[in-house]
């Protein structure tokens, strides 16, 4: 499977009979998925569907999703409230001779208020369904517009995130070398902080040197901390080769990256171990940045 960013955009349009639609697609980051539509009314019924097709689709990501809706036809008709018009033929009837008994014109008919209601005709069942069938057709176009840009910048992330990556596995390395996790250098330090404490006091303080040969000695040894970067790299690789939908799991990596850092970085006594501490530091920093971006 590809990565996939969380950020995107996407448009489709269509029409069926007089309606013309238009989808909008919006995706940043996100913690879960978050879907936030926005529906003419009279579309909320289409709610389930819509939220279905995308999580088909998506898994991760704050999402704004518009459809607009147009008539591109007016079309009226003339709804006659028949009950008012019985109404008005049995109040002719009541009044018998009082009225003029000649046949009602269409032009008196159309002049009282509340007979005839003339309004936008409306759709029969078949439109409504063809209607709603078209706009669910469009959403797919726009969702697979979508994925297709969040796999490409995904792709982008890619080699990013390997090459940060790869510049972790590097700096682990520097630090394994580094000479001052020697036994020959832990040794020379030793005897300097011996000399130390044979000038201060002039008489050597057994426990006080088991406790000096303990903490040099301990905060000298990084191999625990180099170990578990090298599994955390190893780690992170299987997750970009296998792609998905995996950056929650890069991103408790990069937690794990930065924690045996700043432990190296406070272990050091070498100013070469702590430059290459820092400088994972900032990368581990820019890695956990990028990866906030991936699905």
């Amino acid at each position: 499977m590809r990565l996939q960013s969380m950020t995107g955009f996407a448009r489709a349009e269509g029409s069926s009979g007089r309606n013309r639609f238009v989808w909008e697609l919006r995706s940043v980051n996100g913690k879960g998925l978050d879907i936030r539509l926005r529906l003419p009314p009279g579309m909320e019924r289409l709610e389930p569907d819509i939220r279905q097709l995308i999580g088909e689709c998506v898994s991760r990501g704050n999402l704004q999703v518009s459809l607009n809706v147009t008539v591109t036809e007016a079309v009226v008709e003339a709804v006659l409230n028949r009950d008012a018009l019985a109404a008005i033929l049995a109040l002719r009837e009541e009044l018998g001779d009082l009225v003029d008994r000649a046949p009602l014109k269409l032009d008196t008919l159309l002049g009282i208020r509340g007979l005839v209601d003339i309004r936008e005709a409306q759709e029969g069942e078949d439109a409504v369904a063809a209607r709603d069938a078209a706009i669910l057709g469009s959403l797919k176009q726009a969702v697979a517009r979508l994925e297709e840009m969040r796999l490409s910048e995904g792709s982008a992330l890619l080699t990013v995130l390997k090459g940060q990556v790869d510049r972790i596995a590097q700096l682990t390395d520097v630090v394994e070398a580094d000479p001052s996790r020697t036994p020959e250098e832990i040794g020379r330090r030793l005897a300097v902080q011996l000399d130390a404490l044979l000038q201060d006091n002039g008489t050597l303080d057994r426990d006080r040197l088991h406790a000096e040969a303990a903490l040099l000695a301990t905060r000298s040894d990084l191999r625990e901390e180099i170990d578990r970067l090298k599994a955390h790299v190893a780690a992170a690789r299987e997750l970009l080769d296998k792609g998905g939908p995996v950056g929650r799991r890069l991103d408790f990596l990069a937690q794990e990256f930065n924690r045996e850092s700043n432990t190296i970085c406070s272990k050091s006594n070498s100013a070469a171990v702590t430059a290459a501490g820092i400088e994972l530091k900032v990368v581990i920093d820019q890695f956990r940045e990028q990866v906030q971006n991936l699905e």
